[in-house]
């Protein structure tokens, strides 16, 4: 038996948990996991969580929360380089945060939900 397997019918033994089989409770918290904590859904919120997790890419999402930018607007607006914008904008599209769109050989950046995340920066900031 391992620890956590030990620690689990210590648990159960205690009377502390609504459950008389280790083995059953054991099953019904993998379920449990399985329904509620999906991988996937939780990939996603990872994505979400790291693309708020930086301050760059914070400041593009408030200029982009007040209108929608070219790439060189944004780069001299935050004093970046061009790949060091790419690279944030990247994360931002894989958060589903902003998309862009191409008009010659110009690429505008908007946020791809503005009322939903605008809130969310508006309640982070309060």
């Amino acid at each position: 038996m391992t620890k956590t397997e030990e620690a689990l019918s210590r648990l159960v033994s205690s009377g502390k948990c609504n459950c008389l089989n280790v083995e059953d409770y054991a099953n019904q918290l993998k379920q449990l996991a399985k329904q509620e904590a999906d991988t996937k859904e939780a990939k996603k919120r990872g994505r979400f969580f790291k693309a708020l997790g930086d301050e760059s890419r914070q400041k593009i999402l408030k200029l982009l929360s007040i209108r929608e930018m070219c790439v060189c607007e944004l780069i001299i607006a935050l004093n970046m380089t061009q790949p060091t914008a790419s690279h944030h904008l990247s994360i931002l599209e894989e958060a589903n945060l902003v998309e862009n769109r191409k008009e010659g050989r110009w690429v505008f950046y908007r946020l791809t939900n503005k009322q939903q995340i605008i809130s969310l920066i508006e309640a982070v900031s309060e």
